[in-house]
């Protein structure tokens, strides 16, 4: 009796035992995660890496006009730690598939909501969140490996690129920022006064930096400056004071920032402002 008791505990042991002892080789496919601060947005991607190995890509072993998973393995995966706008399309933050149907002049890129499947078997349109159209382009360099990675960097966006092959495709990710940083300047600097002359450089800097109203950015970097002093905030007010056309002041807080910075022994702060000066005629 004893015996038919232990032999299922003896048979887990046994299967147990052989799971342990697998051996360990790199994948076919290896998997990678790539992440990017998008303006104030944390962008991801999780995919796995599928190599050429002298096959043919694009038409014969990714066809057209069939949907892919846009990588191997499971499917490919976007996060955004905010709201975002994709090719101009509205999208909330969370986390979505990456489905594409490639095409000779045409691709259909689509965010799907359903992020469980392996690779596109099961996958169904009606998971859809978006589908828009992208046109490829050849790459300047045969990529053997698959690659995804964030190009086209600006304060508020980037294109995430796909390469393979010789073929590139990519779309835009816009994110939020200038309401959100107007908020903030709005809740720290305007609506109580700051204690940090720090807070005043950056909205000072924001304002100059995005066009807005400088005469309130000369106001704010000047506050910055009285209560303490340094030589990229006199730089700033250097560069604000001349665009306010103030030349004999910008030329003057150019010169103070100009010997802070040598002092520093900061010799880009020192070349920014030599430059500074120059300009100014």
């Amino acid at each position: 009796m004893r015996a038919k008791l232990l032999m299922p505990i003896i048979l887990l042991f046994m299967i147990s035992l052989v799971q342990a002892q697998q051996i360990q080789m790199p994948q076919a496919s290896p998997a990678a995660q790539i992440s990017q601060k998008v303006g104030l947005t944390d962008v991801s991607v999780e995919y796995s890496r599928p190599s050429m190995k002298g096959r043919k890509i694009f038409g014969e072993l990714v066809p057209f006009g069939q949907v892919w998973r846009t990588g191997a393995n499971a499917a490919t995966l976007l996060t955004f730690s905010t709201d975002v706008k994709i090719e101009g399309n509205d999208l909330p933050a969370g986390t979505y598939a990456l489905y594409s149907i490639p095409g000779k002049d045409l691709w259909t890129i689509i965010i799907s909501s359903n992020t469980k499947l392996w690779g596109a078997v099961g996958y169904d349109q009606s998971d859809d969140v978006m589908r828009f159209m992208v046109k490829p382009g050849k790459t300047g360099q045969r990529y053997e490996t698959m690659e995804i990675n964030f190009v086209d960097m600006t304060d508020t966006g980037a294109s995430l690129a796909i390469k393979w092959e010789n073929t590139r495709v990519k779309f835009r990710i816009e994110t939020e920022v200038d309401d959100i940083v107007m908020s903030q300047i709005k809740e720290l600097v305007i609506d109580q006064e700051a204690q940090n002359p720090g807070l005043y450089y950056q909205a000072a800097n924001y304002y100059f930096t995005n066009n807005k109203d400088l005469n309130q950015a000369y106001e704010w970097i000047t506050k910055s400056v009285e209560d303490d002093s340094k030589y990229w905030t006199m730089h700033l007010k250097a560069k604000i004071e001349l665009g306010l056309g103030l030349k004999k002041e910008a030329r003057e807080s150019a010169q103070k920032s100009m010997e802070m910075a040598r002092e520093a022994k900061n010799p880009d702060y020192v070349g920014l402002n030599e430059r500074l000066i120059r300009s100014i005629r």
